[in-house]
């Protein structure tokens, strides 16, 4: 009788393990199974007994099929995903196993959903908080998809001059304004080219270009992007064209790494009355103060949605900003700190304008604008009328008059001293989109010219508005398309318009005619002079800035 020799559970172990192993089953349950009956290790700490292979090759086997079940409708991106943990697969039964993974895998679905939810829900308000900017650029599209032909162009030209003898330009169906109140007309001006060998067009950007500006002691020239950076420029002396010297560039960049982050699209920027700092606001929420020289000082973090308005006061101790977060702020620019923040509107703030150094006001597609105070609790005054958008708010020179401007297509005139507004203008036929008052009357540099104020308009027009009766001087009807930025000369003589048409236009504001005219090669999204009044900057969609010389 054969006695049959004794076999040790480590060695039925490796039997086991190596018949499975010849036979194809390479999971890791196995193994580990293996290595924790031979070594008596633990699993999360729990010890597993020398013979708990078999029952661990079993679980091993239903972990094997419970996956295979799950196969058809695995979640996307879950390949590292585990539903078990190596302890349930020794001490829980098939159906346990099959609900925990059940569980977990609803969990994560729902968790999954929630995720999916919260995005679509930021990409929605995201979309609503660039309509802005994107109703611009479509329009900008539509352009480039109608080019005119250069010999329509000048056709039209010729048209123009015939129909402003008369008042009138029938070209864009809207009607001129009447004959000045107390100007002496003048033979009318012939407007004249201006050659792009005339223009210094300074390249780099990779992206519309939505904001310039001068420094207002310097020659230095900022101007902001899509491509999420600004750039500072060193304009030299003399004229401008083909053989001025290459201006330094200082690039300020709003992100980190190689790649640029639409998120972080430069959408205004302002510099402080010295010119030692440039703000600039974005759409990632932060402003960013920068040195002349390109050095970022600080970052400004509170905000939780895009800054579409950045304005230093007079004094340069505040800086006050406006998002689309419904708020506005005010920085300690002695600490950087917020010194306080203003949460009136009930939608996104578009603009915001100092009345002097302590006090301000801010609008919003609320329709609302609200006027407030440094430490005050409650805005000083709220002005109602307006029936739509409130685009764009601007303080006179003096602070006493607040004008306004809406996609209701009016202007207003409003005063602390009156609920109601002082003057209503209706005159335009779209939304008016900015406002401007020229640097003239009293408290200014040019005290014995009358105050006037621009009105720039989506239906191609912009009109020039005598603000102590409320009439209309000029209705200036040179564009083909809206007109979105406006800037009067330091010495409120001229005013220069850039376009969607892609073209930039110098008109004199005595005469209420065009003087000068150059075609660029994009849409314009704003237009500025320098502090000499001989320099005119303009930021163009196709990522370009011109600078063009002013000599009458």
């Amino acid at each position: 009788m054969t006695t049959l020799s004794a076999i040790t559970s480590n060695e039925l172990n490796f039997l086991v393990f190596r018949y499975l192993q010849e036979s194809g089953f390479t999971h890791a349950a196995f193994a580990l199974g293996y290595e924790a009956g031979i070594n008596k290790t633990s699993i999360d700490g729990n010890m597993i007994p020398p013979g708990a292979l078999i029952t661990f090759v079993q679980k091993g086997l239903q972990y094997i099929e419970l996956e295979a079940n799950l196969e058809s409708d695995k979640l996307e991106g879950d390949d590292d995903f585990s539903f078990l943990q190596p302890l349930d697969l020794i001490t829980k039964d098939v159906s346990e196993l099959q609900r925990i993974m059940k569980d977990k895998k609803q969990n994560l679905l729902k968790e999954r959903e929630a995720e999916k939810e919260r995005r679509e829900k930021d990409r929605d308000k995201q979309e609503r908080d660039r309509d802005k900017v994107e109703k611009v650029k479509e329009l900008e599209r539509e352009k480039d998809r109608e080019k005119q032909p250069k010999d329509q162009k000048e056709s039209f030209a010729e048209d123009l001059d015939d129909n402003k003898a008369k008042g009138k330009s029938e070209e864009n169906g809207v009607c001129g304004g009447p004959e000045p109140m107390d100007i002496t007309p003048t033979p009318q001006l012939v407007a004249s080219d201006i050659h792009s060998s005339e223009v210094t067009i300074l390249e780099g950007h990779g992206s519309e270009v939505f904001a310039c500006a001068w420094s207002p002691t310097s020659s230095l020239l900022a101007s902001g992007s899509g491509d999420s950076t600004a750039r500072i420029w060193t304009i030299p002396d003399g004229p401008c064209g083909s053989n001025m010297l290459p201006p330094q560039v200082h690039v300020l960049k709003h992100f980190k790494g190689r790649t640029n982050e639409k998120s972080k699209d430069v959408t205004t920027l302002d510099w402080n009355g010295e010119g030692t700092l440039l703000a600039t606001g974005s759409y990632d929420g932060q402003a960013r103060i920068w040195s002349k020289d390109g050095e970022l000082k600080n970052t400004l973090a509170k905000h939780k949605g895009p800054i579409f308005s950045l304005k230093w006061n007079k004094k340069g101790d505040f800086l006050l900003s406006g998002s689309v977060d419904k708020t506005a702020i005010v920085w300690d620019t002695r600490t950087w700190e917020c010194r306080q923040q203003f949460e009136f509107h009930s939608a996104p703030a578009l603009d915001v304008d100092w009345r002097n150094n302590v006090s301000f006001a801010t609008c919003s597609t609320d329709n609302m604008i609200y006027v407030c105070k440094i430490g005050e609790g409650r805005p000083v005054k709220a002005f109602a009328g307006h029936q739509g958008e409130v685009n764009a708010i601007k303080w006179d020179p003096s602070g006493s008059l607040l004008a306004s401007c809406s996609d209701d297509g009016t202007a207003k005139i409003w005063s602390l001293k009156h609920d109601k507004c002082l003057h209503d203008f209706r005159d335009h036929l779209k939304e008016i989109y900015t406002i401007r008052w020229s640097p003239t009357s009293s408290g200014t540099n040019n005290p014995n010219q009358q105050l006037i104020l621009a009105s720039a308009s989506f239906d191609s027009t912009i009109k020039l508005w005598e603000v102590e009766h409320g009439s209309l001087l000029y209705s200036l009807n040179g564009h083909r398309q809206p007109v979105y930025s406006v800037a009067f000369s330091p010495n409120g003589q001229f005013l220069a318009s850039g376009s969607l048409d892609q073209c930039l236009h110098l008109w004199s504001v005595k005469e209420g005619k065009l003087i000068k005219t150059y075609s660029g090669g994009g849409g314009i999204f704003e237009v500025c002079w320098n502090k000499e009044g001989n320099k005119i900057a303009a930021c163009f969609s196709n990522s370009t800035v011109c600078v063009i010389d002013f000599r009458m």
